[in-house]
């Protein structure tokens, strides 16, 4: 039996997923979908061009636009969770087969694309799920504890003791410099399976050495905690919450952004910059997120705001569907078992590939919203979820 929510939808949830698919892809593309390649023979002013854009979409974006896609994981956990509660039912067991479902999904977009985070999701998603009843304080302390970085404020410390010593590139760089031979390769198979081995290993790795699956939890539960207190709901209360969150992310966001780009005038050593650097980087980024989804927020619930930004909510309820068929198209694009067109492209022309790509998108997803309820991978992943198991439910 599938049962329909009985909690209203926030359509600033669904422009604002929008969002973050579409910043997510603008990213990728520069990046050529984690190809780093810059082509040669440009001339100086593509090349100024090129760092113009390069620089500024990842200012606004890096390290931000995964945050908001996280921190609505969360949230969406909630309203799963708390739909079922009000028929009195426990979702917890079927949001883990949700998981491993995802994994699934997760593991073919990595085929494609290795730095794939639903896998990520999937396996951070099962820490999520002993939380989801307990108190609101407990989760909170919890989120702060993970956000600190425990493992790499230690780390930092003892390099506070002995900055002088030596440390070693991380471990993930020697994976991602094995990567160029089956990313530039003509045959999909090799790519594939250079993405699923070697790929996915540095991606692990990196995020592990950089605190991202400490943040990762920490996000969700900050989502769950923003659907419990039902901040997306428009009404002059949560206006005058997102008011203030602004203000305290922006100060805070400010702050830490001086304190980065001054960070190298007093940290004399390799070892010291990248310790704080680990932890201070994504510190700066989660303020700034939080600047983005209040401001995306409040500007939505005016008129103009909500017709503007109304154009992403399409694509936000096609997250799961928009996020792997832009990873099976940018794969082909940049790739050599495609049009290999990282040879060929800066990140100005590749920008203009995702914007097109955008645009694309957002119009099957506004045709698609008009004949069906569900995206074509959402349908399955909630055909999926409630398939019989054990007694009827």
């Amino acid at each position: 039996m599938t049962y329909q929510s009985t909690s209203p939808r926030y359509h600033v949830v669904d422009a604002l997923r929008g969002f973050a698919i579409v910043s997510i892809m603008l990213l990728h593309n520069i990046e050529h979908f984690d190809f780093y390649f810059k082509p040669p023979g440009l001339p100086v002013w593509m090349v100024s061009m090129d760092k113009g854009v390069w620089d500024t979409l990842f200012f606004l974006f890096a390290g931000k636009s995964y945050a908001i896609f996280a921190m609505l994981f969360g949230l969406t956990f909630f309203i799963q969770t708390n739909n079922q509660e009000k028929k009195g039912k426990d979702f917890r067991g079927r949001f883990a087969w949700r998981l491993v479902l995802l994994m699934g999904f997760g593991i073919i977009n990595s085929a494609f694309y290795q730095g794939d985070i639903l896998t990520l999701y999937a396996a951070v998603g099962f820490l999520l799920i002993p939380f989801a009843r307990v108190n609101n304080k407990v989760v909170l302390v919890v989120a702060v504890l993970l956000f600190i970085q425990p493992l790499n404020l230690w780390h930092l410390f003892t390099v506070i003791q002995n900055p002088e010593m030596e440390i070693a590139n991380p471990l993930s760089w020697s994976y991602f410099g094995k990567m160029a031979p089956y990313i530039k390769d003509h045959s999909l198979w090799t790519t594939i399976y250079g993405n699923l081995t070697n790929g996915k290993t540095a991606v692990v790795l990196w995020n592990w050495e950089n605190g991202r699956f400490f943040h990762m939890l920490a996000l969700f539960m900050i989502g769950m905690l923003m659907g419990r207190k039902q901040l997306f709901a428009e009404n002059s209360q949560n206006k005058k919450f997102w008011l203030r969150t602004l203000i305290v992310s922006a100060i805070v966001f400010i702050v830490l952004f001086v304190i980065q780009k001054n960070a190298g005038s007093y940290l004399t050593t390799k070892a010291l910059k990248r310790a704080f650097m680990t932890l201070e980087k994504p510190w700066t980024n989660i303020a700034f997120m939080f600047v983005l989804v209040s401001v995306f927020t409040m500007f939505f619930w005016s008129k103009v705001g909500s017709k503007i930004l109304g154009i992403f909510s399409p694509i936000g309820k096609m997250s799961l569907s928009n996020y792997i068929f832009q990873s099976i198209m940018g794969a082909t694009i940049y790739y050599g078992f495609g049009l290999a067109m990282y040879q060929y492209t800066g990140a100005t022309y590749s920008t203009l590939i995702g914007l097109l790509l955008a645009v694309l998108m957002g119009v099957f997803c506004t045709w698609w919203a008009k004949r069906f309820t569900h995206g074509p991978l959402e349908h399955l992943w909630h055909k999926a979820t409630w398939v019989k198991i054990g007694k009827r439910e």
